[in-house]
């Protein structure tokens, strides 16, 4: 007998007892999530584990979101979307925002459909704030942004720099300033306001309200050397693949530089190429530097998340996590309320 579906409730009773909760757990449709840094692998190894599960992708990318952002944000190929149904790619313009309430609502209402197909939802990605949004049900701040506050904030941005930001959200909400990455300009900023604007910690205004779903968070990761390589690997093939000319055609398209999209990994220092400001060697050598920062930063993060069984890939084959979502996915299937 399938899973059942959860009509879109994100609650449990309070009152039910444990062992009759435990049991509840194991009823509830599933959810695995693919976690790993970028360049670890998560592309391929989802694409087999679904089609050998019968899956659908959720992205947890915040760049892949992103519609003409394609080579600089290594998207899944047209290719890879036929074989495997993709959800919450291209979903906006580079000069749109997403927020992550906004990426929650939208990944939610994907999970569910996917279950009423009786099919196996994937969250997949990197974005550790996308990934704990999902599986941890964060309660995201309805704090609406005040134009004149924003504008005033971006133009300290702009001026001084995130350090000078990241400084006052120190003084006046060190909570929240230790739970974020000082060098987010937009995490950063978003603190600033949320904290300006009620007097309370970003912290203090979210919360948890776990989501009706049985989880399963498989992490992927790889001897950091190895990894790097790979990495490095993959920068030379983006610029092959027209990384430079892809920027090109944002920017002739009347995507400002100073778009938060535009400022992100790879399409910064293409930027800063295609304005004489660095060589193409200098530029693909700096993506290769800041990109392994990023990947430092990325497990940091994911340290953070709870539950996670990880894989080193380069040690463990693919048809060992095939076997791990297999029995995990069966236990569902086989309990006593199922049967």
């Amino acid at each position: 007998m399938p899973w059942p579906i959860c009509e879109g409730k994100r609650t449990f009773c309070s009152f039910v007892s444990q062992p009759l909760l435990a049991l509840a757990e194991q009823t509830l449709p599933p959810l695995v999530t693919i976690l790993g840094p970028t360049g670890v692998g998560k592309t391929a190894l989802s694409l087999r584990l679904c089609e050998r599960f019968d899956g659908e992708i959720i992205s947890a990318d915040s760049r892949q979101i992103y519609r003409g952002m394609d080579i600089g944000t290594a998207k899944v190929t047209a290719d890879e979307q036929a074989r495997v149904p993709h959800h919450l790619i291209d979903i906006r313009a580079p000069d749109e925002v997403l927020t992550v309430a906004e990426y929650q609502r939208l990944a939610y209402a994907a999970i569910d459909a996917i279950h009423s197909r009786k099919r196996v939802p994937f969250l997949v990605g990197g974005t550790a704030l996308y990934v704990r949004a999902v599986i941890e049900g964060l309660r995201i701040p309805a704090v609406k942004p005040d134009p004149a506050l924003r504008a005033q904030l971006e133009a300290e941005l702009a001026t001084d720099g995130v350090g000078s930001l990241f400084a006052r959200l120190q003084k006046l909400d060190p909570e929240t300033a230790r739970a974020i990455d000082a060098r987010n300009p937009r995490r950063v900023l978003r603190a600033l306001e949320i904290y300006l604007l009620t007097g309370k910690s970003k912290v203090e205004l979210e919360g948890r309200e776990p989501p009706p779903y049985r989880m399963l968070a498989i992490g992927l990761t790889r001897a950091r050397p190895a990894l790097y390589a790979l990495i490095d690997a993959r920068v030379e093939k983006m610029v092959k693949a027209g990384l430079s000319q892809e920027t090109e055609r944002l920017l002739a398209a009347g995507y400002a530089p100073t778009l938060p999209a535009m400022t992100s990994l790879g399409y910064r220092e293409m930027i800063a190429y295609l304005q004489h400001q660095l060589t193409l060697d200098e530029a693909v050598e700096r993506i290769k530097l800041e990109t392994h920062r990023y990947v430092r930063h990325q497990f940091t993060w994911f340290r953070k998340l709870p539950s996670i069984q990880w894989f080193d890939l380069g040690e463990t084959s693919s048809a060992e996590i095939e076997n791990t979502i297999g029995t995990w996915l069966a236990a569902a299937q086989d309990s006593p309320t199922t049967a």
